[in-house]
């Protein structure tokens, strides 16, 4: 999606290099050495934005030099055990997203435990999740599709943008609430299940708002119901999942901050205060909600029970469809 805007005021060049000032912060960290921010995904998506936007509030706050690292591959496995196998001083980071929760749900080669072997430092943004249904069909409500759904199954299926993922977490708990048993169709990323569903060849998709509510706007798809308790300031008009019959029903898609295990406590609430400090900024919570992102601002052990719920949330779903990782 769009968001040249946030990387490239997150971003000092394409090296991830953000240069330190003369003057240094006061502290023992990070006493001018380079801090590595290792985003396990490729660059141009909010990933690589939100590191880039931790960087360069390491340099304007903390006098640090970042260097912002796309080390990717594995399905972010890859630049996940660089920093696993860091040393655990503060001068190695991970930015990256709900993916790093569930991995060991996902993958068979990711042997670690998100809670035990990486130190939470702040949750930094989340997308709430919307379905979306393909504008070839006509229904225009949850308990339309969920009727005729159920009343001719061979003519619905749901488009799911990976194995693993929010909307595929999301996607297990629509069938299970509203008895639809839709038909699951896995791709390899949003944009070939968009497609799809575009043409027809797909009825109905559960992903990210970030990149599904831009595609609404030629009719081609159209938001049937938001993940969120309230509406979303991100899509005023679109309905609730509550409102539409699902009470309780609330997925997102979320980006934070981890280090290794055993990071000083004093580091990790810095880099927290840092990143709060950060998401309350106008132009932040502008530039973010303009990329159909919302701001996140939280304490360290709310982080920390966020995730865990949402760990066995996940954990209870998959294991509810036999998942097995791959």
């Amino acid at each position: 999606m769009h968001r040249r805007s946030l990387m490239a005021a997150a971003a000092a060049g394409t090296f991830g290099l953000i240069a330190a000032p003369a003057v240094r912060a006061q502290g023992a960290w990070p006493h001018g050495r380079p801090i590595r921010v290792i985003c396990p995904w490729p660059p141009g998506a909010a990933n690589d934005a939100l590191a880039r936007l931790l960087g360069q509030k390491l340099q304007e706050k903390l006098g640090a030099t970042a260097v912002v690292e796309n080390r990717t591959g594995g399905a972010g496995l890859i630049g996940t055990n660089a920093v696993l196998q860091a040393p655990p001083d503060g001068f190695t980071l991970l930015a990256s997203a709900f993916n790093t929760a569930v991995m060991p749900l996902v993958l068979r080669g990711a042997t670690f435990d998100p809670q035990r072997d990486l130190e939470v430092m702040a949750r930094t943004a989340q997308a709430p999740l919307v379905m979306v249904i393909s504008g070839m069909r006509s229904q225009r409500s949850v308990a339309e599709v969920v009727e005729a759904a159920k009343a001719r199954p061979r003519e619905w299926n749901i488009a799911i943008s990976s194995l693993g993922s929010a909307g595929h977490l999301a996607t297990i708990e629509f069938n299970r609430r509203t008895g639809a048993n839709l038909d699951m169709v896995a791709y390899r990323g949003t944009q070939p299940a968009l497609t799809d569903l575009m043409g027809g060849n797909a009825q109905l998709l559960i992903d990210p708002s970030f990149a599904l509510l831009p595609a609404t706007a030629d009719g081609r798809v159209r938001a049937l119901g938001i993940a969120t308790a309230q509406r979303s300031r991100l899509a005023p008009d679109v309905p609730t999942m509550a409102e539409a019959g699902l009470p309780g029903y609330q997925f997102q898609s979320w980006y934070g901050v981890w280090a290794p295990k055993g990071t000083p406590a004093e580091i990790c609430q810095r880099v927290n205060d840092l990143m709060q400090e950060t998401m309350r900024e106008p132009a932040i919570v502008e530039r973010l909600t303009s990329q159909v992102l919302e701001p996140v601002t939280e304490s360290i052990e709310d982080s920390r029970r966020f995730i865990a719920a949402e760990i066995a949330r996940a954990t209870e779903l998959l294991r509810s469809v036999n998942y097995q990782p791959e």
